[in-house]
């Protein structure tokens, strides 16, 4: 059938018996009651009611139309109320992106998460690629560099991801350590394998620091945290990871130009969603230390 409403207002006009009682419970004039019926019946080639003072019987082609309705119109009703149950519940799956570089600081927001509602199952996606909100790839995505600009996603400001320049003892032992930010020639670095790269500090690395003493290169940022860890050179990391790690020797502080802003997004359809809200509050909590 191409058109419930008609459907419907037919299955009315069979429960109450009158064109006025149905026109009342669907909340339209009763000239659209008749209409739909009438509508129906050319549709179907057949009778569906005996007119009569009194108001509408159903034909027995009805009352099969009648059967058949009630059983529809009652699982409407269940499907209505059980994705009403699901909107006010934290249930179910929650897709959440965010940079490989946060991992550290993600895994104790998501355990804190899933401690609050074990009923979620929490998919995290990290990765280079874009994941499209707007084609239910995430419901919450943690991205850094310019505002997002795709339309339909709600877009918060979240906090500026502030980067030091680091190196581990072992590597000091081995080569010493820069005098400053302009005794780079003679060391070694971990960065970004791509030269053109968005982060802030790894073009500020591409541009300041020979290409020949970039010595480990790779397309992953905590693949490049791990290699300064490691004692492979001198990179950046940020201050929330360096802080976990005191054995870290400070080559340079922080400078604003190395700051990577992050923003959380949502799409507008799900932003308001009980489980989106619960893991936003989670984590905008965690976030309050992390400064």
């Amino acid at each position: 059938m191409d058109n419930w409403d008609e459907v419907r207002t037919a299955y009315q006009v069979a429960r109450l018996g009158t064109v006025s009682g149905a026109a009342e419970v669907l909340g339209v004039h009763h000239a659209t009651v008749i209409r739909h019926i009438d509508a129906l019946e050319t549709r179907l080639g057949v009778r569906l009611f005996q007119r009569h003072a009194r108001g509408y019987t159903p034909t027995e082609a009805g009352q099969d139309l009648l059967r058949v309705a009630a059983t529809t119109d009652e699982q409407f009703s269940q499907l209505i109320s059980r994705l009403k149950g699901q909107g006010d519940r934290v249930a179910g799956e929650l897709v959440v992106t965010a940079l490989s570089t946060l991992n550290g600081l993600m895994m104790p927001v998501i355990s804190r998460f899933r401690a609050d509602h074990p009923q979620v199952i929490l998919r995290y996606l990290t990765g280079n690629r874009l994941f499209r909100l707007e084609y239910g790839e995430a419901h919450v995505a943690i991205r850094a560099g310019n505002v997002p600009d795709q339309p339909d996603n709600v877009v918060q400001p979240f906090l500026r991801l502030r980067n030091g320049l680091y190196c581990t003892q072992g590597y000091a032992d081995r080569h010493g350590l820069p005098a400053g930010l302009d005794d780079l020639a003679g060391h070694r670095f971990v960065g970004e394998d791509d030269s053109t790269t968005r982060a802030p500090f790894f073009r500020w690395m591409w541009d300041n620091v020979p290409p020949e003493a970039i010595v480990m290169r790779t397309s992953d940022s905590h693949a490049a945290q791990s290699a300064v860890l490691a004692g492979l050179g001198v990179g950046f990391l940020p201050v929330q990871v360096a802080t976990d790690h005191p054995d870290l020797l400070t080559i340079s502080p922080p400078l604003p130009e190395w700051d990577a802003p992050l923003w959380l997004v949502t799409h507008v359809d799900l932003h308001r969603t009980a489980k989106v809200q619960a893991f936003l509050k989670v984590l905008k909590d965690a976030a309050t230390g992390w400064a």
